[in-house]
């Protein structure tokens, strides 16, 4: 795949982190011209002649290797191996951006270290969505030689102290956690139409409410993707029931809403992706002094995208109730074979946690704020936070709509003795993906 600092896609960054894919990296020109502008400099250069945060008026002599060491402090856990290569891919594709300044020379490294499989050894906490100080400081010292690579092995370059602060002043981790969540978001929204036709069928539901004239009426995009997609899927078949519940009725407004919030995020930060997000930004050989590290269009298009899953999900469990209900299947209560025994009843108990997993990874986090650095820094964009939430709804949501599949595949197939379902749960979570 190659890196050229434009057309990188949520996608593309997923096949880099998990390995799918290996980076080669194309025109540099911008990055060569952004770093001979700034060699040119004069004048105060925030991070390079001066300290950082509230030490931005306080001239400094060369000392980039001291911004590295004590920005290197992250808390908790490290992070996924899959999702440092990612910041990795980010970074990379960002400096190619160009108008960082750092030295081009650095850009190999970083290739060579995203297809060598090493990974910095970054950790979870320590960052607010206003660049992701400590995870870059962290990749920074390893490339120095300071700090080991985990996995083996690493490329070395010697950063010089001009590097220290362009190297680092980015959000590529958080933007590699929101590449990875919108797509693997999109993938199992996209799966869950085809799990709404399992229910569709079993529980002989009418498509009706799916008709293009319905959806002409109202053309959202979402809506009407669903609603073609499922119509598809069922081949046009009508049930006689007037009015079927919401679930069924009302499947493409909401599922179709959550698509189209998952391609809004995904739009959002693939523009990021691709930007040069720098602070100062080496431009028109002058140095700008700018914002654009703020994350807050990420943060409140992941803050949509997360509130979107939850209505999405719920309907899910609520088709999932219908499953259980003789009225819809004709099959005893719970899909069991034999009255009086459970059937698939604990799948209901199994979708309403993960959905309330959901509902509390969907608090906004926009409406948050913090005030840092003596006050130098008084807002904050906390995408890296939603990004992270992002992410860890894919494994409730993934959940939710494997029960609704393991019911809709044995409402269709006939009932089963009672036995543990878990190894179902596994195969159906296995096949959404």
């Amino acid at each position: 795949m190659e890196l050229n600092g434009s057309g990188l896609t949520c996608a593309r960054v997923s096949a880099v982190a998990t390995g799918e894919a290996r980076v080669e990296i194309g025109s540099a020109d911008r990055a060569r011209a952004s770093w001979r502008a700034a060699r040119e400099l004069t004048g105060p250069v925030y991070g390079q002649s001066t300290g950082v945060g509230a030490n931005k008026d306080v001239e400094v002599e060369a000392s980039g290797a001291d911004l590295l060491r004590s920005h290197a402090g992250g808390a908790g856990a490290l992070i996924e191996a899959e999702r440092a290569r990612g910041m990795l891919a980010v970074r990379l594709n960002q400096l190619l951006a160009g108008g960082s300044g750092i030295d081009p020379g650095v850009l190999p490294a970083l290739a060579e270290a995203i297809n060598s499989g090493v990974t910095p050894p970054v950790r979870a906490y320590g960052a607010i969505g206003t660049g992701d100080l400590t995870a870059l400081a962290t990749t920074a010292l390893c490339l120095l030689g300071e700090r080991a690579w985990a996995g083996g092995d690493g490329p070395r370059f010697p950063l010089a102290d001009s590097d220290a602060l362009p190297f680092i002043s980015s959000g590529a981790l958080t933007l590699a956690d929101a590449a990875l969540a919108c797509h693997r978001l999109r993938g199992l929204l996209e799966a869950g139409i085809d799990v709404a036709a399992f229910s569709f069928t079993a529980a002989g539901a009418s498509a009706e409410p799916l008709a293009a004239a319905v959806q002409e009426a109202r053309p959202h995009p979402g809506q009407a993707l669903a609603a073609a997609r499922l119509r598809g899927l069922l081949n046009g078949e009508l049930a006689t029931r007037v009015q079927d519940p919401y679930g069924y009725r009302a499947f493409a407004q909401v599922h179709g809403a959550a698509l189209d919030a998952v391609e809004r995020a995904a739009g959002t930060v693939e523009i990021d992706l691709n930007a040069a997000a720098e602070n100062p930004l080496i431009a028109r050989s002058l140095a700008w002094h700018n914002g654009n590290f703020h994350s807050a269009p990420v943060a409140l298009a992941l803050d949509a995208l997360r509130a979107a899953l939850v209505p999405a999900a719920q309907l899910s469990t609520a088709r999932l109730a219908t499953l259980m209900e003789p009225d819809y299947t004709g099959a005893l209560p719970f899909l069991a074979d034999r009255a009086g025994s459970s059937g698939l009843m604990i799948l209901e108990y199994v979708a309403q946690d993960a959905l309330a997993e959901l509902r509390h990874l969907a608090g906004p986090v926009t409406g948050a704020t913090a005030v840092i650095s003596r006050g130098a820094e008084d807002h904050a964009g906390f995408a890296t936070q939603a990004a992270r939430y992002a992410l860890r709804c894919v494994e409730p949501l993934e959940i939710v709509l494997a029960c609704e599949r393991v019911a809709a595949v044995r409402a269709r197939r006939g009932p089963e003795p009672d036995r543990p379902l878990d190894g179902d749960l596994d195969e159906a979570r296995a096949l959404l993906r």
